[in-house]
Protein backbone atom coordinates (compact mmCIF):
# COMPACT_ATOMS: atom_id res chain seq x y z
CA UNK A 1 0.00 0.00 0.00
CA UNK A 2 2.27 3.17 1.13
CA UNK A 3 6.23 2.90 1.94
CA UNK A 4 7.81 5.63 2.92
CA UNK A 5 11.98 4.36 2.44
CA UNK A 6 14.56 6.42 4.09
CA UNK A 7 13.10 9.31 4.10
CA UNK A 8 15.19 12.65 5.12
CA UNK A 9 12.43 15.42 5.29
CA UNK A 10 12.49 18.50 6.83
CA UNK A 11 11.80 22.80 7.32
CA UNK A 12 14.26 24.19 4.68
CA UNK A 13 17.61 23.09 5.75
CA UNK A 14 16.62 21.98 8.82
CA UNK A 15 16.21 18.36 9.07
CA UNK A 16 13.72 16.50 11.64
CA UNK A 17 13.02 12.98 10.02
CA UNK A 18 16.80 11.25 9.48
CA UNK A 19 16.45 8.02 7.28
CA UNK A 20 12.68 6.80 8.39
CA UNK A 21 11.17 3.99 6.80
CA UNK A 22 7.68 3.30 7.45
CA UNK A 23 5.53 0.65 5.90
CA UNK A 24 1.45 0.43 6.21
CA UNK A 25 0.08 -2.52 4.34
CA UNK A 26 -3.26 -2.83 3.00
CA UNK A 27 -5.81 -3.08 5.56
CA UNK A 28 -5.59 -2.88 9.16
CA UNK A 29 -3.96 -0.09 11.13
CA UNK A 30 -0.48 1.27 11.49
CA UNK A 31 0.16 3.29 13.75
CA UNK A 32 3.29 5.74 14.42
CA UNK A 33 4.13 7.04 18.38
CA UNK A 34 6.20 9.57 19.70
CA UNK A 35 6.73 12.50 22.30
CA UNK A 36 6.10 15.59 20.73
CA UNK A 37 8.74 17.28 18.14
CA UNK A 38 9.70 13.48 17.65
CA UNK A 39 8.84 14.16 13.57
CA UNK A 40 5.19 12.28 13.68
CA UNK A 41 3.26 15.17 11.88
CA UNK A 42 6.76 16.30 9.76
CA UNK A 43 6.03 12.31 8.74
CA UNK A 44 2.70 12.45 7.45
CA UNK A 45 3.04 15.52 5.99
CA UNK A 46 5.45 14.29 3.76
CA UNK A 47 3.40 11.13 2.53
CA UNK A 48 1.20 13.41 1.55
CA UNK A 49 3.30 15.83 -0.40
CA UNK A 50 2.47 18.84 1.76
CA UNK A 51 6.46 18.70 2.47
CA UNK A 52 9.34 18.19 0.17
CA UNK A 53 11.50 15.24 0.79
CA UNK A 54 15.42 15.43 1.59
CA UNK A 55 15.98 11.93 -0.10
CA UNK A 56 14.04 8.53 -0.06
CA UNK A 57 11.15 7.50 -1.40
CA UNK A 58 7.31 7.30 -1.23
CA UNK A 59 5.82 4.43 -2.64
CA UNK A 60 1.81 4.05 -3.10
CA UNK A 61 0.96 0.82 -4.71
CA UNK A 62 4.58 0.21 -5.80
CA UNK A 63 4.54 3.57 -7.59
CA UNK A 64 6.88 6.53 -6.35
CA UNK A 65 4.78 9.39 -6.11
CA UNK A 66 7.82 11.26 -4.13
CA UNK A 67 7.50 13.73 -7.17
CA UNK A 68 3.85 14.28 -7.19
CA UNK A 69 1.28 17.04 -5.46
CA UNK A 70 -0.87 16.18 -2.65
CA UNK A 71 -3.96 16.52 -4.88
CA UNK A 72 -2.66 13.90 -7.43
CA UNK A 73 -1.73 11.58 -4.24
CA UNK A 74 -5.35 12.17 -2.90
CA UNK A 75 -6.53 11.19 -6.51
CA UNK A 76 -4.92 7.83 -6.07
CA UNK A 77 -6.48 7.01 -2.41
CA UNK A 78 -4.98 8.71 0.30
CA UNK A 79 -6.99 11.08 2.45
CA UNK A 80 -5.33 13.49 5.72
CA UNK A 81 -6.89 14.73 8.57
CA UNK A 82 -4.88 16.71 10.38
CA UNK A 83 -3.96 18.02 13.57
CA UNK A 84 -6.01 20.69 15.16
CA UNK A 85 -10.13 19.72 13.98
CA UNK A 86 -9.90 21.35 10.96
CA UNK A 87 -13.15 22.62 9.00
CA UNK A 88 -15.02 25.46 7.50
CA UNK A 89 -16.05 27.61 10.26
CA UNK A 90 -18.42 29.59 9.01
CA UNK A 91 -20.49 27.03 6.70
CA UNK A 92 -22.89 24.58 7.90
CA UNK A 93 -22.19 20.78 9.05
CA UNK A 94 -24.19 19.79 6.54
CA UNK A 95 -22.44 22.17 4.17
CA UNK A 96 -18.84 20.92 4.65
CA UNK A 97 -20.08 17.88 4.30
CA UNK A 98 -21.81 18.81 0.89
CA UNK A 99 -18.69 20.36 -0.49
CA UNK A 100 -16.67 17.30 -0.58
CA UNK A 101 -19.57 15.54 -1.75
CA UNK A 102 -20.11 17.87 -4.61
CA UNK A 103 -19.34 16.09 -7.79
CA UNK A 104 -19.48 12.31 -7.05
CA UNK A 105 -21.66 9.89 -8.16
CA UNK A 106 -22.44 8.79 -4.98
CA UNK A 107 -22.46 11.92 -3.33
CA UNK A 108 -25.78 11.54 -0.77
CA UNK A 109 -24.74 8.03 -0.22
CA UNK A 110 -21.30 9.10 0.98
CA UNK A 111 -23.05 11.79 3.22
CA UNK A 112 -25.48 9.71 4.59
CA UNK A 113 -22.54 6.53 5.28
CA UNK A 114 -20.17 9.40 6.72
CA UNK A 115 -23.33 10.40 9.10
CA UNK A 116 -23.84 7.07 10.03
CA UNK A 117 -20.01 6.74 11.47
CA UNK A 118 -21.05 9.85 13.56
CA UNK A 119 -24.55 10.10 14.36
CA UNK A 120 -24.05 12.29 16.56
CA UNK A 121 -23.38 15.27 13.47
CA UNK A 122 -26.86 14.44 12.22
CA UNK A 123 -28.44 17.22 15.16
CA UNK A 124 -25.67 19.26 14.15
CA UNK A 125 -26.36 19.46 10.45
CA UNK A 126 -27.33 23.03 10.70
CA UNK A 127 -24.86 24.22 12.95
CA UNK A 128 -21.72 26.31 12.02
CA UNK A 129 -18.98 24.69 12.16
CA UNK A 130 -17.21 27.26 14.15
CA UNK A 131 -19.60 26.91 16.66
CA UNK A 132 -18.81 22.99 17.52
CA UNK A 133 -17.03 21.77 20.21
CA UNK A 134 -13.68 20.24 19.49
CA UNK A 135 -14.83 16.69 19.24
CA UNK A 136 -17.80 17.27 17.19
CA UNK A 137 -15.20 19.05 14.91
CA UNK A 138 -12.65 16.29 14.69
CA UNK A 139 -15.78 13.74 13.76
CA UNK A 140 -17.07 16.26 10.94
CA UNK A 141 -13.17 16.40 9.66
CA UNK A 142 -13.03 12.53 9.96
CA UNK A 143 -16.58 12.21 8.23
CA UNK A 144 -15.07 15.05 5.39
CA UNK A 145 -12.63 12.49 4.74
CA UNK A 146 -14.41 9.46 4.71
CA UNK A 147 -16.81 10.89 2.25
CA UNK A 148 -13.49 10.93 -0.54
CA UNK A 149 -13.41 6.91 -0.60
CA UNK A 150 -10.39 6.56 0.23
CA UNK A 151 -7.88 3.83 0.16
CA UNK A 152 -5.80 5.21 2.85
CA UNK A 153 -6.99 7.20 5.53
CA UNK A 154 -4.13 9.02 7.43
CA UNK A 155 -5.12 10.47 10.57
CA UNK A 156 -2.74 12.80 13.07
CA UNK A 157 -3.58 13.09 16.74
CA UNK A 158 -7.08 12.17 15.79
CA UNK A 159 -8.48 12.38 19.75
CA UNK A 160 -5.65 15.27 20.91
CA UNK A 161 -8.04 17.47 23.10
CA UNK A 162 -10.78 15.74 23.26
CA UNK A 163 -13.53 15.05 25.96
CA UNK A 164 -13.47 11.25 27.35
CA UNK A 165 -16.77 10.79 25.69
CA UNK A 166 -16.01 11.53 22.48
CA UNK A 167 -12.74 9.72 22.35
CA UNK A 168 -14.30 6.38 22.99
CA UNK A 169 -16.66 7.10 20.07
CA UNK A 170 -13.87 8.21 17.65
CA UNK A 171 -11.47 5.01 18.64
CA UNK A 172 -14.74 3.01 18.06
CA UNK A 173 -15.10 4.35 14.77
CA UNK A 174 -11.41 3.87 13.59
CA UNK A 175 -11.67 0.00 14.66
CA UNK A 176 -14.52 -0.35 12.93
CA UNK A 177 -13.20 1.19 9.58
CA UNK A 178 -10.28 -1.05 10.00
CA UNK A 179 -12.17 -4.30 10.89
CA UNK A 180 -14.67 -3.64 7.42
CA UNK A 181 -11.66 -3.96 5.00
CA UNK A 182 -10.60 -2.35 2.16
CA UNK A 183 -9.38 0.91 3.83
CA UNK A 184 -5.55 1.12 5.89
CA UNK A 185 -5.07 3.62 8.07
CA UNK A 186 -1.82 5.18 9.21
CA UNK A 187 -2.57 6.57 12.79
CA UNK A 188 -0.17 8.88 14.50
CA UNK A 189 -1.49 9.05 18.55
CA UNK A 190 -0.14 9.52 21.75
CA UNK A 191 -2.64 7.28 23.28
CA UNK A 192 -0.19 4.34 23.56
CA UNK A 193 -3.36 1.47 25.06
CA UNK A 194 -5.80 2.40 21.88
CA UNK A 195 -2.99 2.94 19.36
CA UNK A 196 -1.53 -0.14 20.06
CA UNK A 197 -5.12 -1.95 20.62
CA UNK A 198 -6.15 -1.14 16.94
CA UNK A 199 -2.90 -1.16 15.29
CA UNK A 200 -1.63 -4.64 13.47
CA UNK A 201 1.52 -2.57 13.31
CA UNK A 202 3.69 0.25 15.00
CA UNK A 203 6.63 2.59 14.90
CA UNK A 204 7.83 4.01 17.69
CA UNK A 205 9.83 8.25 16.95
CA UNK A 206 12.30 9.78 18.95
CA UNK A 207 14.25 12.07 17.37
CA UNK A 208 13.17 11.82 14.28
CA UNK A 209 14.24 8.56 14.25
CA UNK A 210 12.61 4.74 14.17
CA UNK A 211 13.70 3.69 17.96
CA UNK A 212 11.38 0.55 17.96
CA UNK A 213 8.95 -1.15 15.83
CA UNK A 214 6.70 -4.20 15.86
CA UNK A 215 3.06 -5.62 16.04
CA UNK A 216 0.60 -4.10 17.90
CA UNK A 217 -1.52 -5.73 21.02
CA UNK A 218 -1.51 -5.39 24.69
CA UNK A 219 2.20 -7.48 25.08
CA UNK A 220 3.70 -4.54 23.05
CA UNK A 221 2.52 -1.87 25.67
CA UNK A 222 5.71 -2.43 27.88
CA UNK A 223 8.12 -1.98 25.11
CA UNK A 224 6.50 1.32 23.44
CA UNK A 225 6.66 3.36 26.61
CA UNK A 226 10.26 1.96 26.78
CA UNK A 227 11.11 3.19 23.51
CA UNK A 228 9.30 6.19 24.37
CA UNK A 229 11.41 7.51 27.08
CA UNK A 230 14.68 7.51 24.51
Amino acid sequence: MLKMIDLEVGHGRTAVVHGVTVEVPPGGVTAVMGHNGAGKTTLLRAAVGLLPVHSGRVLLDGEDVTALPPHQRVRRGLAYVPQGQQSFGQMTTAENLQLVADGRARGPALVAEALDMFPALTTLLDRRAGLLSGGQRQQLAIARALITEPRLLILDEPTEGIQPSVVAEIEQTILTLSARGGLSVLLVEQHVGFALDAAGRYYVLAAGRVTSEGSGGEAAVTDVRAAMVI
